[in-house]
């Protein structure tokens, strides 16, 4: 089919055959495609990686920077519904028309170059393109995975963020939180800003920081915060100076984490992107993120969150916990094979009476069977609080079925598991 008139599901198709690998670490392909492409950004980028939270700071940082009046390109993975929520200039998804337009200038700089690309290395590099085309005045890019050989890495950071440390994706980045965090911290460029908001840093890891040379901003040490009460939190810069803001739209323990490491992100590029401080309040107030601690509306409580390694799921039963269920909690867990689902599934099981699981039928997906076994490894041992469903769709209109109005419904264990509900639901995601 000639590119010119192939659709958005021809190419999103295309892609996902394009390469032998689902995952293929390293930069020479990437870096070859760039430089034909000619994609050189002409304006501030900065590069968010970690374990959890990048989506999180990557959304706070747009609402700020949007709100401050700035034309604002951000570049997210993986999606929940809809391939274009990963692109998004002003808050808005790209259309289709100039996603597809993006993909074949992609596509001939590929071909010219003579290699191939994985799925997430072409859409990072035509996320790049679009940015250039549309002018923005400052890109917000998400690593995919770990940093150092992540597609993301081939163009430079004005400021890189990293911000937590923790278990996944081991057999691409290693078996300690000290090899993990040696991957991650690759995004760190020397002589330029770097806000790492993990607070407990493996000593090779701060070692390693220190010799490579970057203006480093720790937590707590160069800034920090301090919840006040139940509507405002207190930011304590790296110049001495704090501020009481309101608290972040986005619901869970780990936010004010995130929003510093935001704010720091700010204070270091404050002479190339100055923000007002009513910028700040009302990016923080209007800051939106699907799928992280989501409450949707009605009863039973409905809880989408995609929790999917065993430090987020320790962040989701802490959030669980401050929002206690009269009566019995449904889980709907379904996740990727690759995902250390025991774990997972033992740092929620005291939050749980219910286990409603399924197969992911997507590359890397666990079966239900599979997943069945994981529970009892993880030592969910009443064969009558389980029950095994075919997809997520199913297991979804299960739990609305028999769950009461003062019961409660929690998704989890991966985007697939949320985006299913989601469409499910009937919600968008734009």
């Amino acid at each position: 089919m000639a590119a010119q008139s192939m659709t958005l599901d021809n190419w999103l198709d295309y892609l996902g055959q394009l390469h032998p690998k689902t995952i293929d670490m390293g930069l020479e392909r990437v870096k070859s495609v760039q430089e034909v492409a000619g994609l050189t950004p002409g304006f501030p980028v900065i590069i968010v990686g970690g374990t959890n939270g990048k989506g999180s700071v990557c959304a706070m940082l747009a609402s700020i920077l949007g709100c401050a009046g700035y034309r604002v390109g951000c570049y997210t993975s993986p999606h929940l519904v809809r391939y274009q929520e990963r692109i998004r200039i002003d808050q808005q998804e790209i259309s289709d028309h100039l996603l597809c337009s993006a993909f074949e200038r992609i596509e001939t700089a590929r071909e010219l170059s003579r290699t191939s690309l994985t799925y997430f290395e072409f859409g990072t590099l035509a996320a790049m393109l679009l940015f250039i085309q549309s002018e923005v005045d400052v890109a917000i890019m998400e690593v995919g995975l770990g940093g150092r050989l992540d597609a993301v890495n081939v163009f430079d950071p004005d400021c890189a963020v990293l911000t937590s440390i923790d278990m996944d994706h081991m057999e691409y980045l290693g078996t300690t939180r000290e090899a993990i965090g040696l991957e991650k911290i690759g995004i760190f460029r020397v002589d330029r800003p770097a806000v790492c908001a993990e607070p407990d840093i493996p000593p090779g890891v701060r070692q390693q920081m220190s010799i490579m040379g970057a203006r480093l901003s720790c937590i707590h040490e160069h800034f920090g915060y301090k919840k006040i009460d139940a509507v405002q939190w207190h930011y304590q810069g790296s110049d001495g100076a704090g501020i009481s803001l309101p608290l972040p739209a986005l619901r869970g323990a780990c936010q004010l984490q995130n929003a510093s490491a935001a704010l720091a992100t700010l204070d270091a590029l404050r002479d190339r992107l100055p923000v007002p401080m009513n910028a700040i309040r009302r990016g923080l107030l209007e800051v939106t993120l699907p799928g992280r601690f989501q409450v949707l509306p009605g009863k039973p409580v409905t809880i989408l969150d995609v929790a999917h390694n065993p430090a987020a799921a320790r962040e989701l039963a802490l959030n669980l916990s401050t929002l206690p269920a009269a009566g019995q909690t449904y889980a709907i867990v379904a996740m990727l094979q690759d995902k250390d689902m025991v774990a997972t599934i033992q740092a929620l099981g005291a939050h749980m009476d219910r286990w409603l699981v399924a197969g992911l039928e997507v590359p890397r997906g666990a079966t239900k069977a599979q997943m069945a076994q994981a529970l009892e490894g993880a030592g969910v041992a009443r064969p009558e609080a389980i029950h095994v469903f075919p997809d997520v769709r199913s297991a979804y209109a299960y739990a609305r079925e028999h769950a009461h109005d003062n019961d409660r419904i929690c998704v989890f264990g991966s985007f697939h598991t949320v985006g299913a509900v989601m469409e499910g639901h009937g919600m968008s995601n734009s």
